[in-house]
């Protein structure tokens, strides 16, 4: 299927890599898209790794697998750099996007040869500045979206802020931090 677009997600238990994973699958749906998002869980801890998957696309999908040769690859603790093989199987014509105040050249030692682009947003920086706290999963999933334009960015961030005002309905308070935080890492994911 040529249209689908396919994104594995690296994370650690508990930074809400299944939760960014999640709600691109419900912006890709609100936008007329087939979709598939889902976890795979190792061990369930608070720090273990963690992957999860999208497949988006314009024709109902068939694959019910994990993502073995994906278009982008989200790693959300650069940590998981030394200790996952989070580039294996990566399309050299799609990217990586890593959380990361470094910059990408600093970080393609550490992806095994990896050839394709390589992207790099502050998460930590963005989302403690935006919400005063560590949520990486907000900046990373804009950020994605940004670089893969697997969706149209200002639909997008219309669609996430429908989406916040439901997921937050009684917290209201943390709707404006949380769309702060989507359109900061849109301008400032770098290559």
């Amino acid at each position: 299927m040529k249209d689908m677009v396919e994104i594995r997600w690296h994370g650690r238990g508990g930074q809400g890599a299944k939760t960014a994973c999640m709600l691109l699958a419900d912006a890709a749906f609100t936008a007329g898209k087939y979709v598939q998002g889902f976890p795979e869980y190792g061990p369930e801890r608070m720090g273990a790794p963690i992957t999860a998957y999208n497949r988006i696309s314009e024709e109902r999908c068939g694959i019910h697998s994990n993502i073995y040769e994906p278009d982008y690859v989200v790693v959300v603790d650069e940590t998981l750099l030394e200790a996952v093989d989070v580039t294996k199987g990566l399309n050299p014509e799609g990217a990586i996007v890593i959380n990361s105040e470094k910059k990408p050249e600093e970080l393609k030692p550490l992806l095994g040869g990896y050839s394709g682009k390589v992207y790099t947003v502050d998460a930590r920086r963005i989302s403690e500045e935006c919400l005063g706290k560590y949520y990486p999963n907000t900046p990373m999933l804009a950020a994605i979206v940004q670089v893969s334009r697997v969706l149209e960015p200002d639909r997008f961030v219309a669609d996430m802020e429908t989406s916040f005002k439901h997921k937050f309905a009684t917290k209201p308070q943390v709707i404006a931090g949380n769309m702060k935080c989507l359109k900061e890492a849109m301008k400032e994911v770098c290559a």
